[in-house]
């Protein structure tokens, strides 16, 4: 498979990144943010672009990909509701429309959250405009498109949060979330676990569009019964 990944130097997709690039099945993996990951590797080529809004200067290179991997995100804290819908909904459609008219039998993985609204109609903020973001890339003429919603994160292989809370909060943790992940199997996944049922659904697609923590969970662990 040829992968492009979205976010490849947030906590997500820096295990993303890892998996893409151990797993036999992928050939290249092509990194697309901001700024260079700082990862050597035979398989990895990175396109560094700083108008994550428009992409019509660099769409010679997004053709010719198997499957997308967007783990771009923002936290919603001390964000107002349209500058959030201007990050988590703007920048992944207009990946996702280059995408989709560029790779039509393209799978598109996006990472959401747990607890996000697919009415759209909720008072929590930042679910609405997640799921207004999954309605709209459900639409688009993907072969196939999974919407990943997992809760809490256990990072794995050294990989970290860009929020410097979050990266506290992870350090202070650090300790009981493998008691925890342990004991409430379908609350917490690590980012091992995510990138490799991304793999999964790449590959195999999954039974259903809207993928919930016990989902990932039962895919990651499909993944890893087959993987070579």
């Amino acid at each position: 498979m040829n992968i492009i990944l979205f976010g490849a130097t947030g906590m997500v997709g820096q295990g993303v990144l890892r998996e893409c690039l151990l797993d036999p099945n992928v050939q290249v993996v092509k990194t697309l943010g901001r700024t260079a990951t700082g990862v050597q590797h035979p398989k990895l080529r990175e396109i560094v672009h700083t108008n994550l809004w428009d992409f019509s200067s660099i769409e010679p290179e997004l053709s010719g990909f198997d499957a997308c991997f967007f783990c771009l995100g923002v936290a919603s804290a001390g964000m107002k509701e349209a500058a959030y819908e201007h990050v988590t909904y703007g920048i992944a459609m207009a990946a996702a429309e280059s995408l989709s008219r560029l790779n039509s039998q393209m799978t598109f993985v996006y990472v959401s959250g747990a607890g996000t609204d697919s009415s759209e109609q909720r008072k929590i903020m930042w679910a609405r405009v997640k799921g207004k973001t999954e309605n709209a890339l459900l639409r688009l003429p993907f072969r196939a498109a999974y919407m990943f919603r997992p809760g809490a994160i256990e990072p794995l292989h050294g990989a970290q949060s860009r929020t410097t809370v979050y990266r506290l909060l992870y350090t202070a943790t650090k300790p009981l979330l493998p008691i925890l992940r342990w004991a409430f199997p379908n609350s917490i996944l690590t980012t091992e676990q995510i990138a490799r049922a991304m793999l999964a659904v790449a590959q195999n697609g999954a039974p259903k569009r809207i993928l919930e923590i016990k989902d990932i969970r039962a895919l990651a662990l499909a993944h890893d019964e087959t993987d070579p």
